[in-house]
């Protein structure tokens, strides 16, 4: 006769610790550790610019940017990259109001510095970053991915000049290789039409 109610004393003991254990195992359990990146070349530029060092974004480029914001405006976006040049921040311009979040403008020609930025970012975190043909190769082969459908041009990697649609989410695990999606948004570029991707 013991034995039951030890058994039951038992079985209760469980019942009520097991939420305990749960709740202890799931604030030990370590956060996200990946990091996301999407990389997007900026929209199409004016063909006849008032400055031709740093043109404005064309109508096309415009209607280009507010696609993006309608694909990644619940993408979770917790950072967002510019270079310098209005091209890229206008690109980012809708998503900014999407989210309610600045840009903030780094270098072009400083690739490094922006892989800086986003491994300062944390665990979890999901950051666009708007760049150049030359300069979106460039930061993905610094987070470990070789990205499809490059020119080379002069020695220097590139999207084709005519790529504007593409859009690279890569993957950052704590632990093994980056990994990369390629994805088309907004009116097909030219270069996707020809290649009948």
């Amino acid at each position: 006769m013991m034995r039951r109610p030890l058994a039951l004393l038992v079985l209760l003991a469980a019942l009520v610790l097991a939420p305990i254990s749960i709740a202890l195992c799931a604030e030990d359990a370590p956060p996200v550790s990946s990091r996301t990146v999407i990389l997007v070349r900026h929209g199409e530029k004016e063909s006849s610019p008032k400055d031709p060092q740093d043109p404005s974004l064309s109508e096309v480029g415009a209607a280009r940017a507010q696609d993006l914001a309608r694909v990644l405006g619940s993408a979770g976006a917790t950072k967002l990259f510019t270079s310098e040049l209005k091209r890229t921040q206008e690109t980012l311009v809708p998503l900014t109001m999407v989210l309610g979040i600045t840009s903030e403008p780094l270098p072009a020609a400083k690739s490094e510095l922006v892989v800086a930025a986003l491994d300062s970012l944390g665990p979890g975190s999901i950051a666009v970053v708007c760049g150049h043909s030359n300069t979106v190769p460039r930061v993905a082969e610094l987070l470990g991915v070789t990205l499809a459908g490059t020119i080379v041009d002069r020695g220097v990697t590139m999207l084709p000049d005519d790529a504007y649609d593409r859009l690279f989410v890569i993957t950052r695990p704590a632990i093994g290789p980056a990994s990369c999606l390629e994805l088309r948004y907004g009116v097909p570029s030219p270069a996707t039409v020809s290649s009948g991707k």
